[in-house]
């Protein structure tokens, strides 16, 4: 059992919110720590981090204060490896592939036109993605070649990152997707995000509203192992029910969002996330 949690983020958000009120409620002490404002030498654990639960939302400032923290002995909850895999949707996919793990199809190309290339030669509809990135940003539908030309061509002038061209199959499904979050080995709760009328994409913060989704056998299995792929221990998982391969991942979150989960199920998510950070142990 460990005394010291810190929370580690770099926004507050309701999420962070969400913990703070859980921890007073049950009297559980958590040092909330800015990354933004931090330093670090490297050479001695001067703040006596102890067990840091990982909340930043920046990909690159996440992975960074991680490896920091774990180099001078703190534990991290995500860890590196999680932070890393997880952060990068083909970096996912591969291993959930590899896991035996039901993803939609997809491609990486590495350059506009072995993109276009791909593109020709598989069809359209195709989703674009960053292989880094949330929230639905930069996340395109590419209904056709001009559609296509117009997006890739427009990444061209963009940071290297965004001309890694991760294109994945526009999954025939009803018009939601599945958020569970998973507490070590459990699924604490579960939500389907419901696309409106004017957007195919089930982000809710893209207009998306959020309904209860009963946690069968068959979603905790299956998230439990995409948990596992990406080495996490607290972890958001998106499905979609694929009309051809029935749930199919394609995400994992390292710094999940789980407001939507508290507020549908009444799931009390901080307060299991703070029970598990209290009882777990390097």
């Amino acid at each position: 059992m460990t005394d010291k949690i810190t929370v580690l983020y770099d926004t507050i958000r309701l999420e962070e919110k969400l913990l703070i009120k859980a921890a007073e409620r049950h009297d559980i002490h958590i040092e909330m720590v800015d990354c933004k404002q931090l330093f670090v030498d490297l050479n001695k654990n001067t703040h006596e981090f102890e067990t840091v639960l990982q909340r930043c939302v920046s990909y690159y400032r996440n992975i960074h204060s991680t490896a920091t923290l774990e180099g001078l002995g703190a534990r991290v909850i995500n860890c590196l490896n999680t932070g890393l895999l997880a952060g990068n949707k083909l970096f996912t996919h591969m291993l959930l592939q590899k896991a035996g793990i039901p993803t939609p199809e997809a491609t990486i190309a590495f350059s506009k036109e072995a993109a276009m290339q791909s593109l020709e030669k598989s069809g359209y509809p195709k989703i674009i993605k960053p292989t880094v990135g949330s929230w639905g940003r930069m996340v395109s539908k590419l209904n056709d070649r001009d559609s296509a030309e117009g997006v890739i061509e427009s990444r061209e002038s963009m940071h290297p990152a965004y001309q890694m061209y991760f294109l994945e199959e526009f999954v025939q499904r009803p018009p939601r997707d599945i958020r569970a979050i998973v507490i070590g080995d459990n699924v604490a709760g579960a939500i389907y995000r419901v696309s409106d009328n004017t957007n195919w994409k089930t982000n809710t913060h893209l207009g998306g509203s959020a309904e209860a989704c009963e946690v069968t056998n068959e979603l905790e299995d299956i998230c439990i192992k995409a948990k596992n792929t990406v080495q996490g221990e607290i972890v958001g998982v998106d499905l979609m029910e694929s009309n051809d391969k029935g749930l199919v991942v394609h995400e994992s979150n390292n710094t999940t969002e789980f407001r939507n989960v508290v507020k549908v199920t009444g799931v009390d998510i901080p307060t299991q996330m703070l029970d598990y950070l209290k009882n777990s142990s390097k």
